[in-house]
């Protein structure tokens, strides 16, 4: 059997050659496609694959018709809104992710944008400290326990809304529970967004949610830029001059934005969340074990399309 690894955007050398060892171990040939200029070279690539592995390369239905053999995709990370999920499962293809693996990196990467609006934009002038500062969690998963982790380091008062996550695991991890979304934004001058895009949650985040942040609000977007109202968060911004934005996710009027509000927003040149060695590595020697464990043994507990 094939692995392919298809990467836009290539995997580090070392991490690579962790997942050719756990393909090769395996008794399985590992086929890799870096720096790929034309959806053609995927998908001449994908068509004696039986498993794949991807970072936030698309795989659409062009891609799965194209794939005759192909078994199980894994993305190597833990969003997965750039595979179609509805055409891998008509082709009876398994998706997965690797949940966790790149957590502690876009947490932290929360809370070096936080700091940096908090202390503004480092211009010179006097900011303010994270200590003793709510800060509002929003979704409690693997990233937003890391977050709760690090804020406590902090000295920070945290809550968390999430309705697919027990009460009682919230309180052991010291966390306050909220289960009014209202309440989340009118009690912490900080929230920090770690929900997926999906057909509810897609401008989701807007004027009114915004607006009840109290004075001097920082929100911080490590998510999807999907899950904001660009038009309603222009709009926040104007009428309350005290908010501040900043994102991991450029957003579709990031100039209209910077050009109107300055230092009061900031976006990363790129998604960096997972940008670091250690997630880099993790997540896509995580992702060679899930394909294995699928081909050899039908494991399947991070398929994410069932």
């Amino acid at each position: 059997m094939k692995v392919l690894v298809a990467t836009e955007k290539p995997f580090a050398a070392v991490a690579v050659d962790g997942i050719r060892k756990v393909i090769e171990d395996a008794g399985y040939e590992l086929e890799l496609l870096e720096k790929y200029t034309s959806k053609q070279e995927l998908l001449d690539a994908v068509a004696t694959a039986d498993g794949l592995i991807i970072r936030s390369d698309v795989v659409d239905q062009e891609v799965l018709d194209a794939a005759k053999q192909l078994k199980v995709v894994v993305r190597a990370g833990a969003g997965y809104d750039n595979v179609d999920l509805k055409a891998a499962t008509e082709h009876g293809v398994c998706v997965e992710n690797t949940p966790g693996q790149n957590s502690n990196a876009v947490a932290e990467l929360v809370f070096g944008m936080a700091v940096m609006a908090a202390r503004n934009m480092y211009n010179g002038t006097s900011g303010s400290e994270l200590k003793d500062k709510r800060l509002g969690i929003h979704a409690f998963g693997q990233v937003g326990r890391n977050v709760a982790r690090i804020a406590k380091g902090f000295g920070m008062e945290v809550s968390a809304l999430d309705p697919y996550c027990p009460d009682e695991v919230i309180v052991e991890a010291g966390v306050k529970p909220i289960h009014d979304i209202k309440d989340l934004y009118k009690q912490n001058k900080i929230v920090s967004l770690h929900i997926p895009a999906t057909p509810e949650t897609r401008g989701s985040v807007g004027y009114e949610l915004i607006t009840l942040m109290p004075k001097g609000g920082i929100l911080v977007n490590t998510a999807r830029k999907e899950v904001i109202d660009e038009a309603d968060l222009a709009k926040a911004l104007e009428d309350r001059q005290d908010l501040k934005y900043v994102a991991d996710i450029k957003p579709d009027n990031a100039e209209e934005l910077k050009a109107r509000f300055g230092e009061r927003v900031f976006f990363t040149p790129k998604k960096m969340g997972a940008q670091t060695s250690e997630a880099n590595i993790n997540a896509g020697i995580a992702a060679a074990h899930q394909v294995v464990a699928f081909l050899r043994d039908g494991v399947n507990r991070f398929q994410v399309n069932k």
